[in-house]
């Protein structure tokens, strides 16, 4: 499964690491991802969402109905 969180959509980025020298190689900043388990008390089902720690913030604000929603809405939502 590719490294994209399954609410907000962060995905990796891609820069360069410079050395003293000015030296200039490609490399890789990845979210930091979390699979993690949520209960839905409407349907009294788990789901299992790979999310980004500042998606689970979120969640734990907003809740995850209200989350699903507002990513549903705003198109950011992968399943």
């Amino acid at each position: 499964m590719a490294k994209v969180c399954q609410i907000t959509g962060k995905r990796t980025r891609v820069g360069n690491n410079v050395s003293h020298a000015n030296n200039k190689t490609k490399r890789k900043f990845y979210p930091n991802l979390q699979t993690k388990r949520f209960y839905i008390p409407s349907t009294g089902e788990w789901i299992t969402l790979k999310v980004s720690t500042s998606a689970l913030r979120t969640i734990n604000k907003n809740g995850i109905e209200n989350t699903i929603r507002k990513s549903y809405e705003k198109g950011t939502l992968t399943f």
